[in-house]
């Protein structure tokens, strides 16, 4: 082979590996995966807000909600802004939330009315109570409605059923004709139990004649066949017996059984009519202006003295600030309805919470500067003399320890089968500039030892910058069946509210709303 076919051999092939990979080019710019988005993987709305109020739980003095986040599409927004046209989706109308507390459900709040609070945006409603559940059917209901099912049921069944409407069964003539030259009908023959029952017959030439369908003869003139009709109608009505004189006839109608008055015979009086009806006439829209003096335009607007006529609040705003007695509670606003989902710690042994509580109480006497002062050194006693034995002296007694303020204490399961979570928040006593905040967020070692996971600590002189961290309740925020702890955020002027979620020993802030860092931790 010459080195000139060679290198055509070699130009082609390149040609051909030149064409293909020019074909695969548009198909390499199509998108090949699926564009649409399947409705059941599309994520709905969450909203999570607090409810606010003062009294008695169910009936409220005064009350307001205050959102916290919205969940869309997997992502957690403000939901004081969220689509904030004016108010923000979370507060908009009819919006109804369900209220929690450890995860069980404690009332729904409907929302009627929003405004601004102190910067902030809240709503107000009702208080309403959960539906109450239907109440199970009991054993023996059950077997009744199952036997009614069985004897109404549509299934095929090995036996016949007899109905009461059924014709006895010595096969006696169905029609309502005996099937005579006459043409008279059988009165024994109709059922008895429902005379107005249709029946199936073949029609015979003398039923015809008898009802009155057709003549039976042909005639040459009008006159006679006007008679031959008239008889035959006749033989008809003596043909039919007193028992089935209800019985509908279909016949053709002739001419001569119109009348002028609208169509309806003399013998069919009650027969309803269709008559055109006349439209009633509306009364003519005319508007009435009154006369102003001075004023060429009647239609010009004037103001008067009155009560306003426009929009007014449904729900007048009550809560104003933060009163000492307010009580809070988790509020979730969900398109789908999800069952609960408590919260609470069980504990194999019931003393390993009272050991917990005492360690995380001492943790934070700690941390507040409340640990009891050494206890000065007892002087060595003198040297009895032999004369008289000294008794040795009692040891001092251990000072009480120092009271917490406001102490609350949580224990929460944030998964199925996940360990406790201790939550701890107390206060000192005195002024408000005076007295120091602390909140703990701690989870048992393999050890059995507590490990904190958080430590926020501050006093009354530094809230603005390290504002105190007050629990709320746990919260399913992301819709993933695990929950995140709920903390407000409260300064001397402003407050936020803060979610957290505690995973693989480590207690990670989630949001925070108002975008602020405002909260200041510490895990030493």
């Amino acid at each position: 082979m010459s080195l000139r076919r060679i290198g055509i051999s070699v130009f082609t092939a390149r040609l051909a590996v030149l064409a293909v990979l020019l074909a695969a080019l548009p198909a390499c710019a199509q998108y090949p995966g699926q564009v649409a988005k399947n409705a059941k993987e599309t994520p709905e709305l969450r909203a999570v807000a607090v409810l606010e109020w003062t009294g008695e739980a169910g009936k409220p003095k005064a009350c307001r909600i205050v959102p916290v986040a919205v969940l869309d599409g997997g992502e957690l927004q403000d939901g004081g802004i969220y689509l904030a046209r004016p108010e923000p989706l979370a507060l908009a109308g009819e919006v109804e939330y369900e209220l929690e507390q450890d995860g069980k459900g404690m009332g729904l709040f409907d929302i009627e009315n929003s405004g601004r609070e102190q910067g902030s945006w809240v709503g107000y409603g009702t208080w309403k109570p959960l539906p109450a559940a239907a109440p199970k059917p009991t054993a023996a209901e059950l077997s009744k409605t199952r036997f009614d099912d069985d004897a109404q049921s549509d299934e095929p069944v090995l036996h016949r059923k007899h109905h009461a409407d059924d014709e006895p069964a010595g096969g006696a003539n169905k029609g309502g004709g005996s099937g005579s030259s006459g043409g008279s009908g059988s009165a024994g023959q109709a059922p008895a139990v429902d005379p107005d029952r249709p029946t199936l017959h073949k029609k015979t030439s003398s039923d015809s004649a008898g009802d009155g369908s057709a003549t039976g003869t042909t005639t040459s003139a009008g006159t006679g066949g006007a008679a031959s009709s008239s008889s035959a109608d006749d033989t008809g009505a003596a043909s039919r017996s007193s028992d089935d004189a209800d019985r509908p006839v279909l016949h053709k109608k002739s001419s001569d059984d119109s009348t002028a008055s609208g169509g309806a015979t003399a013998s069919d009086a009650d027969r309803p009519v269709l008559k055109k009806t006349k439209k009633k006439e509306e009364p003519e829209d005319i508007g009435h202006s009154e006369a102003l003096p001075g004023v060429t335009d009647p239609d010009r607007p004037r103001l008067k003295r009155g009560k306003s006529t426009g929009y007014a609040l449904k729900v007048v705003p009550s809560l104003m600030g933060l009163p000492p007695d307010m009580q809070q509670a988790v509020a979730v606003s969900d398109a789908k309805t999800r069952p609960d989902h408590p919260w609470d710690y069980a504990w194999a042994n019931p003393e390993d919470e009272a050991k917990m509580k005492s360690a995380l109480e001492e943790i934070a006497r700690d941390a507040l500067g409340l640990k009891p002062p050494a206890p000065a050194p007892v002087p060595a006693p003198k040297k009895p003399s032999a004369r008289k034995s000294a008794k040795p002296a009692p040891p001092p007694p251990s000072p009480a320890p120092a009271p917490l303020l406001d102490e609350q204490f949580r224990v929460f399961e944030l998964a199925y089968g996940s360990g406790a979570t201790l939550v701890l928040t107390a206060r000192t006593d005195g002024s408000l500039a005076e007295q120091k905040f602390v909140t703990l967020v701690a989870q048992p070692d393999v050890y059995g030892n507590v490990l904190v996971l958080l430590k926020n600590v501050t006093d009354g002189a530094h809230l603005d910058e390290a504002p105190r961290m007050r629990l709320v309740d746990a919260v399913d925020a992301m819709a993933d069946n695990r929950g995140e702890l709920l903390f407000e955020l409260r300064g001397n002027t402003l407050r936020q509210f803060a979610l957290y979620r505690v995973l693989r020993g480590q207690a990670e802030k989630l949001f925070v709303t108002g975008g602020g860092e405002f909260a200041s931790e510490s895990t030493d």
